[in-house]
């Protein structure tokens, strides 16, 4: 006789809720708990013009709608959450905060309230699992050392090992050729050469807009895959080179590739990922404005960007919200200076480009509800933004947009996330493959030698 399951029974840190306010649902059979000092910490943190007061509110609604019409008691045993178009699965209670007779932690802090609740519940369902979800790091180990089983949440980190992250290109030894077996090349109605190459396990996952390189200068890109081959078409590594975008031209392959992206009609949505001076901001910033001064593709450039602390501090600073981001936005400016250096007034340059171009400096704070039209926005410092926030963002481009987003995953700094829980890697691995779309993983260091050493070695 098969032996019977144990229950699971999760009980939701108030980060989790925050980091993605659907969490609730993404437990299928098992039952989640909400305990009430996370309530507490959700009505203090719901008001306010904040990303994280919004999606704090996002939460406490859903959590409302699940619950919506049950009795208190049902509701402490657990209401079945329903999900649509299957059946019901699951339940959702919330815990008061019971302590043990004698509790192992003081409660003079929520996250002692929420393990020695947890301690309690354990000893009501001794024969359950009762399974701490928190995105910090110091919680779990507090709720591990009183016994108790914790981990992280896990639901939308789409990769096992970081390594694996999609570059937005693969590289060959000598030539790829050598390893191709069969190849048909034709020139298509733009007067382009495509290459038709059957797929081997080197590229078995070749995605559109993916590039292949080698070190005998070929240079392709994949517009076109089926079941057994891949359709690349053949850029000349030595015009990608020298392409141009306000007067930048690129320093390697890597920063090539990029340029071709960010000036492509076609491309929509952007991902630069590199490593600090490798010339992220300074490459997007450039084809920002030959865009829209020169081709008038665009309308206005809009930056924004994710540090921490800026939804708390941002509200303190005086002045506009264009001179509130202004302080956080330093990168984007020093970038502009970088571009007119060699001019003989480069403050004159810099006021011509701000008053020629509506460059808009915009709080993540403001950026919800809004739609941009014809806009060419950038987001710097991606890298620490959750995948919730970075859908809520990516989906404010608007007709005629194109968005840009450039980020680090070895700079990350807020204490909720990693290189495997970023936004950052969210995005690249759901938008990988996506027609109107690329990535390129910027590799050389070309700010200044002393950048490169202290990259390498600090």
């Amino acid at each position: 006789m098969a032996a019977k399951r144990r229950l699971k029974f999760y009980i939701l840190d108030t980060n989790v809720l925050l980091h993605d306010p659907s969490s609730i649902l993404n437990f299928q059979e098992h039952h989640v708990v909400i305990p009430m000092t996370v309530l507490e910490e959700l009505d203090k943190i719901k008001v306010g013009k904040q990303s994280v007061a919004a999606e704090a509110r996002q939460c406490i609604r859903l959590i409302d709608k699940l619950l919506e019409g049950e009795h208190p008691e049902r509701i402490a045993d657990g209401v079945p959450i329903k999900r649509t178009g299957t059946r019901s699965k699951g339940t959702l209670s919330i815990m008061l905060d019971r302590t043990v007779q004698q509790p192992l932690l003081p409660n003079d802090l929520n996250d002692n309230k929420i393990i020695n609740a947890l301690l309690s519940l354990q000893q009501l369902r001794p024969k359950s699992d009762v399974i701490l979800v928190s995105k910090d790091i110091n919680m779990r180990l507090k709720a591990r050392g009183c016994g108790l089983e914790a981990e992280d949440y896990h639901s939308d980190q789409l990769l096992t090992d970081i390594s694996l992250l999609a570059k937005g290109y693969l590289e060959f030894e000598k030539s790829f050729w050598d390893t191709v077996k069969k190849v048909e090349t034709v020139h298509d109605n733009q007067g382009r050469v495509i290459h038709k190459v059957d797929k081997t396990p080197l590229v078995e996952d070749g995605f559109l807009n993916q590039f292949i390189l080698d070190e005998q200068g070929f240079v392709g890109r994949i517009i076109e895959t089926d079941q057994h081959h891949l359709y690349l078409v053949d850029l000349a590594q030595q015009s990608l080179l020298q392409q141009q975008a306000w007067g930048l031209v690129p320093r390697d392959i890597h920063q090539a590739l990029a340029l071709h992206l960010l000036l492509d009609s076609d491309i929509h949505l952007v991902n630069l990922n590199g490593s600090a001076g490798s010339g992220k901001t300074i490459l997007a910033l450039a084809a920002a404005i030959e865009q829209t001064i020169s081709e008038q593709r665009f309308r206005r450039i809009i930056a924004t960007r994710s540090t921490r602390g800026l939804d708390e501090d941002i509200g303190y600073l005086p002045g506009t919200e264009a001179e509130k981001m202004e302080p956080w936005l330093g990168a984007i400016t020093d970038n502009l200076e970088a571009l007119h250096h060699e001019d003989e007034s480069v403050h004159g340059s810099i006021d011509y480009i701000l008053n020629k171009v509506p460059l808009q400096f915009k709080s993540l704070n403001y950026i919800r509800g809004r739609s941009f039209q014809r806009s060419f926005i950038i987001i710097d410092e991606a890298q620490n933004l959750t995948p919730h926030q970075m859908k809520t963002i990516i989906t404010r481009a608007g007709a005629g947009s194109k968005v840009v987003v450039l980020g680090n995953l070895a700079q990350i700094d807020t204490p909720y996330l990693d290189a495997y829980s970023s936004g950052l890697t969210y995005m690249t691995e759901r938008f990988k493959g996506f027609p109107q779309g690329g990535c390129i993983k910027l590799k050389a260091v070309p700010r200044s030698a002393l950048a490169e050493y202290a990259e390498a070695h600090l």
